[in-house]
Formats: C-alpha cells, structure tokens, sequence
C-alpha cells in the first residue's frame, strides 16, 4: 500500500528539520563536495554529520560516490537547490511582513 501524498510531503519537510541538514544542502547547491569539505564548513562531530547525511541520502535528497578515496556528496537534483530559493524567499516576505505589521503597531501608537 502506497503512503498518501500529504505524508510523503511531511516526511520531506521532517527532513529539512535540521540545521545541519539545511547547511549541507545549502553547501551542495555549488556542485559535488567531499566530506572533509562538509565537515570543514560545519561546526560539527564526524559523527553527527555522517548521521545527517545519512538522514538526506535515505530521503534522496542527497546522492553519494567514492571519487578515490574521498566519498563525495551531491543533490540528487536541482528541484533541492529550488526548494532551498523557495524557503528563503518564503522566510523573506514573512518577515517583511513582520517588519510590515511592527511599523504600523508604532505607527498607530498605545491605544490602538
């Protein structure tokens, strides 16, 4: 039996509810990088990065290959890369209506 759509979604969305997993991704979009490139760039154990790239490539979000004897980390297609603009332009107008709503709240003053 196939799992619902709206489930699948929110196993994705569980998925990128890490911040290490975020910053690898975000370390991909420019292209293949090995682990000690990962683990250079993040503040993190070994151990708990290999956990969370473990965690993108069961959700294939990440792919993995041996390029001699570095093991090499890529998305596993652009649409991640797009996924990532989305959520920052989503992140963006939220808090620019935030800012928004916060001018008019001094705006208008105590009393209203």
């Amino acid at each position: 039996m196939s799992v619902p759509l709206y489930q699948a979604k929110a196993e994705l969305f569980r998925t990128l509810g890490h911040p290490v997993r975020i910053r690898v991704l975000e370390l991909l979009q420019d292209g293949p990088k090995p682990v000690r490139d990962l683990l250079a760039a993040i503040d993190v154990e070994a151990s708990n990065l290999s956990q969370q790239l473990a965690v993108l490539r069961r959700a294939g979000m990440v792919t993995s290959y041996r390029d001699g004897p570095l093991v090499m980390y890529a998305l596993s297609t652009p649409d991640v890369a797009d996924l990532l603009a989305a959520g920052r332009r989503i992140l963006g107008a939220v808090l620019t209506d935030r800012d928004g709503l916060l001018g008019e709240l001094r705006a208008d003053g105590p009393d209203r």
